[in-house]
């Protein structure tokens, strides 16, 4: 059995294959850079556990994380998922989604795409950690304060730096499986 981070130890299937598939990959495509968005802000204050249990109804209630059909919900749809069981049933989260999603749409309009806006806070290209540990995997740094800070500015909300850390390392802007871990190479390798 090959050696994960030790995060993924010991839980369920899917959290195992969100670790050994997802996570740490590099995203460069604006629908699912959208979609872990929206997952990552729904989980504040929960386990991410919680959220890849409730994906698959987040990803029905939320139009196939699609940023256009997002922006146009109205109050009639808001009313919808705040009685939805099968996604977090927080208005904050709900609202801040659809305001997110259209936000995102003039990052879009501004940049080409959302993946060139989140892609140059790095340069182009994954920061590869070197982590022995877990407890030596930060929380924030320097980079997803910049970018917290920008999306807000540009009106995104429920998107602070822990937030976007969390992002960046879902989406392989950073590479954060300890150097004990089968994957740390391999996304080295990849790409």
């Amino acid at each position: 059995m090959p050696k994960r981070c030790d995060w993924c130890e010991n839980t369920f299937e899917k959290y195992i294959r969100y670790h050994d598939e997802e996570w740490g990959v590099p995203v460069r495509d604006d629908q699912t850079q959208f979609e872990f968005l929206v997952l990552e802000s729904s989980q504040a204050g929960l386990s991410w556990s919680t959220i890849l249990k409730k994906r698959e109804g987040y990803q029905r209630a939320f139009a196939n994380f699609d940023p256009q059909k997002v922006g146009k919900f109205d109050e009639p749809k808001v009313q919808e998922l705040l009685s939805n069981p099968n996604i977090i049933r927080n208005e904050n989260k709900i609202r801040s989604t659809i305001n997110n999603a259209r936000q995102f749409l003039q990052i879009q309009e501004t940049y080409g795409s959302f993946c060139n806006y989140i892609w140059d806070f790095v340069g182009g290209k994954s920061k590869h950690n070197h982590w022995r540990t877990m407890e030596q995997v930060p929380t924030t740094t320097e980079t997803s304060d910049q970018l917290s800070k920008d999306l807000k500015k540009r009106g995104f909300k429920f998107i602070g730096s822990t937030t976007i850390y969390a992002h960046m390392q879902a989406t392989g802007l950073v590479n954060d499986h300890l150097v004990s871990c089968f994957r740390h190479e391999q996304i080295i390798d990849e790409y």
